[in-house]
């Protein structure tokens, strides 16, 4: 099923296999909530780690069945990050996500070199997927949250998350545009450069999967009016699947300018570990937890 609208991905799930979500720390309404929410929707099966006792309260208080998680008890959250880290190197969950710990402690536990989720010679990076309604199907895009400045090796990691993120959702061959501030190709301008090398690394296979252009400017890569217009013949063109972006900045003011001016909806996840991440703030609204607890189980269905 090719999936263009992120309430898609619950229908799908609702039939499959449910994978096990582990939340670390989560001692809180807004973690308990959004895994609660998941598991009444069918799309993933809960293991929240932290104070139990504390849990427990909270599920009176917002009238929520705490048996409906598996509870495993610990006094802090740095234990509560050891303990799902080795739950999920043990084979007992499917997906890890972020619960009341802060986003480096949460970090320091998958990046821990002796019992962490990250693979050797592997690199993390932030997937979203942008449903906007101002766009005939979903965007999956990177990095906006995790690498400043990728190198050309980053962004290679990064289009190869991509891709796989697509392919999970169902889009058989993605059509992914490296991002520049121009579609001529610039050897002054290393957005450029780069986007050129791995558009080549795409035809000649040494990144599969997807068809790959660039350098692309945004217009070009989500308008065909604009490719149009400006002469460029491309299957990617005005049909981006994917935007690999050429740093934070760029890419974060998208994400926020489609979150805040145009309302659309996002699902996240932090990818390159043994298994896909939620990162979720407390600044995340209740649907984009939800979505993006979705999009860590479409990815695990695929692993």
């Amino acid at each position: 099923m090719n999936i263009t609208k992120l309430e898609q991905m619950y229908e799908v799930l609702r039939g499959a296999e449910k994978k096990r979500l582990v939340a670390v720390w989560a001692n809180d309404s807004h973690t308990i909530g959004a895994v609660s929410q998941a598991i009444d929707l069918g799309i993933v099966e809960g293991t929240l780690v932290g104070d139990v006792t504390g849990i427990k309260k909270v599920c009176h208080a917002e009238g929520i069945d705490a048996g409906k998680f598996q509870l495993i008890d610990c006094k802090s959250d740095s234990q509560a990050g050891e303990i799902s880290v080795k739950l999920i190197n043990d084979g007992k969950g499917d997906i890890l996500m972020k619960g009341l710990l802060s986003t480096d402690k949460y970090m320091r536990a998958i990046l821990n070199k002796e019992f962490g989720l990250l693979p050797p010679k592997a690199v993390l990076s932030h997937v979203t997927v942008v449903e906007n309604a101002y766009y005939h199907k979903l965007l999956v895009v990177g990095d906006v949250a995790i690498i400043p400045e990728p190198d050309l090796s980053q962004k290679i990691a990064i289009a190869n998350y991509l891709i796989q993120t697509a392919i999970s959702l169902g889009i058989e061959k993605p059509k992914l545009a490296v991002v520049s501030a121009s579609e001529q190709v610039l050897p002054n301008m290393q957005s450029s450069v780069d986007a050129s090398i791995i558009a080549k690394m795409g035809d000649r296979g040494q990144i599969k999967g997807a068809i790959i252009d660039g350098p692309l400017s945004l217009d070009a890569s989500i308008d065909m009016e604009s490719a149009q217009t400006k002469g460029i013949t491309s299957a990617v063109a005005g049909d981006a699947d994917c935007l690999l972006f050429p740093n934070l900045d760029a890419a974060n003011v998208f994400y926020k300018m489609n979150s805040k001016m145009s309302k659309a909806e996002m699902g996240a996840f932090v990818a390159g570990a043994k298994v896909p991440c939620v990162l979720s703030s407390r600044g995340d609204s209740t649907q984009t937890k939800l979505n993006s607890i979705a999009l860590c189980a479409m990815l695990a269905l695929t692993k």
